[in-house]
């Protein structure tokens, strides 16, 4: 999240939107999915945690929408998204682990998504609480956890707290994760200067749809850069999910993915975790990311994507997907 990103942010943008049909759609989606996964499944054990479909409610009374698809004698790969998105983020990587024969899950933010709006607990300890609600009631055991930028702290914290303590998680993969910490002080000269976030929250209670918009078509893609591909489908999904979710949520989810410093999470991380970035995500720097998570990391190896952006999942979704299920396989 740099000066380009916090410029390109106040500049005011056209959105065009485009005729959609929706049936045509919903039958090529459920064409393309295993009929595993179309078939009917019982609902888990719920233990102490009441659940309904598609949801779960946590110890703070909470209703966490999550999906979870595939045979559960598979071993699970759970996917944690960024913010302002939801677990629709993670459509190209469910469809691909899911016909590869795993079990895929994936649970939207506390006040991102489907989930509850509630006006309390967003910050990340409540995050990693709520993926262990998540994981414990569906009893996910030998796990992949796999997080993208804030889900990539979401990750760590879970991994450090909960799943790893409880015998849960078998690896991690960080993704363009937010760790160690992002927001800039005498500790960490090369982060972020909290001037940057205050212009996201600035921007974001003066118009949240315009700012969205512009980190979707800007940086966050990399669709600033010259010569670079744009998609206006991809630039509307994001806008699309980030829309769904509450904006107080988002606004105090600004705080959280800049100023939580876990350090403390990667040092006690075991599992083997594999760290991913682009060398030009201008979103989280990944000098100050994906390099020193490595260095804390006890079990960790890098991989960094030469010219790749922050949205390198959907951007090069080709590559990382069979990087990534290199590394659960290995």
């Amino acid at each position: 999240m740099n000066d380009q990103l916090e410029t390109t942010s106040r500049e005011r943008t056209t959105f065009t939107r485009r005729e959609f049909v929706a049936g045509a759609a919903g039958a090529m989606a459920v064409s393309l999915i295993p009929a595993v996964a179309r078939a009917g499944a019982g609902k888990p054990s719920t233990g102490d945690i009441a659940m309904s479909r598609d949801y779960i409610k946590t110890k703070d009374g909470v209703d966490i929408f999550y999906k979870d698809w595939g045979p559960k004698s598979a071993q699970p790969i759970v996917f944690h998204h960024g913010w302002p998105l939801s677990s629709d983020d993670w459509d190209a990587q469910m469809l691909f682990f899911l016909s590869h024969g795993y079990r895929v899950v994936a649970h939207d933010r506390r006040g991102h998504g489907r989930s509850a709006q509630v006006n309390w607990g967003h910050d990340m300890d409540h995050y990693a609480e709520d993926a262990a609600a998540v994981a414990d009631a569906l009893d996910l055991r030998n796990a992949v956890h796999i997080g993208h930028s804030t889900g990539g702290g979401q990750v760590a914290r879970y991994v450090a707290r909960h799943g790893q303590p409880q015998g849960r998680v078998a690896k991690a993969i960080l993704v363009a994760a937010i760790p160690p910490i992002m927001v800039k002080s005498d500790a960490n000269p090369g982060g972020t200067p909290i001037s940057v976030f205050d212009g996201f929250r600035t921007s974001l209670a003066a118009n949240r749809a315009e700012f969205f918009l512009a980190v979707a078509s800007g940086p966050f893609y990399g669709f600033n850069r010259p010569g670079a591909e744009v998609s206006q489908a991809t630039i509307d999904n994001w806008w699309r999910q980030g829309m769904m979710g509450s904006a107080l949520a988002h606004y105090e989810g600004i705080k959280a993915f800049s100023e939580t410093d876990q350090t403390e999470d990667l040092r006690s991380m075991s599992v083997p975790t594999l760290v991913m970035q682009g060398d030009d995500d201008q979103v989280v720097p990944y000098a100050d990311a994906a390099l020193k998570q490595v260095e804390l990391l006890t079990n960790g190896t890098l991989k960094i994507y030469k010219g790749y952006p922050h949205g390198m999942l959907t951007t090069h979704a080709g590559e990382l997907n069979a990087d990534m299920l290199e590394f659960v396989r290995s």
